[in-house]
Formats: structure tokens, sequence, C-alpha cells
């Protein structure tokens, strides 16, 4: 993905529409869907207890998520995966919940982190009630 289309995506993401791109190379048309989750990201420091357990926050909030997010056809790996938070305190920080994020998609949609060539994620600082986080997920190889 070239700046031009990280930016196209990035405008779309906050105007909550698909992003339609057009190759110079070529005539296709790839269709790129931008899902938004209405849910407070959650923390790192929230998930687990000592090292290895999962907090009941945590516990409650992977089955919120896993509820809300939609049937959704895996891409062909190598991927790239775009993320964006919106918070409600801009002291947070952005890599808290990329670990807790990801897991969950992986749980939902049955792939492998290691699948993943390319991450790359927003923060937005939105109002209170408002929190959010946005996903999109391709295939490097297209």
């Amino acid at each position: 993905m070239n700046i031009e289309d990280y930016k196209i995506l990035q405008e779309n993401i906050e105007k909550g529409k698909n992003v339609v791109r057009k190759p110079k190379e070529s005539n296709v048309v790839i269709k790129s869907s931008v899902t938004t989750i209405q849910i407070k990201p959650i923390s790192v420091n929230d998930c687990w207890q000592g090292r290895r357990f999962k907090t009941p926050h945590y516990k409650d909030y992977e089955a919120e998520v896993l509820l809300k997010l939609p049937k959704f056809t895996m891409p062909l790996a190598p991927l790239t995966i775009n993320l964006e938070f919106g918070f409600s305190n801009s002291v947070s920080d952005i890599d808290n919940p990329i670990k807790p994020t990801l897991d969950i998609l992986q749980k939902k949609y049955k792939f492998n982190d290691k699948s993943i060539y390319e991450l790359k994620v927003i923060k937005k600082v939105v109002k209170k009630g408002e929190e959010y986080f946005s996903f999109n997920i391709e295939s490097l190889n297209k």
C-alpha cells in the first residue's frame, strides 16, 4: 500500500466508509472494508493477572468484542492490518490495546499473528463515551 492509498484509507476510516482504490497499473478495483467497533479499547494492563491469567475485565471485554465483530472472509497471508484506536484520554499509550485487539481478531477470524507482515496503528482522541477501535485486514499479495 503506497502513501496515497494509505491517506485514502484513513480519510474513509474517519468517514466510516468503505475504501475503493484503483491501482494505476491496471483497471482492477480493489474493495477494502473498514469495520468499527463501538467500545473503549482495552489496555494490555487490564488483560492479565500476573503473567498468565486473563482478568475478569478482559474476559468480559473479549466476549463483548467477539459478539460485535462481523463475519469476515480472511484474505490470504501475508497480511497487513490497520488499527485505529479512539481514546478519550490523550495520555493513553497507543500500544497498550494492540496485543489484546490482535488476539481477539485472531480468535474470531482464525488466523495466526505470524501472518502479519505490516501493522499500522493510529491514535485519535475522542469525547468520553465515544471510544472505539477500527480495523482493516488485507492481503499484501494483491
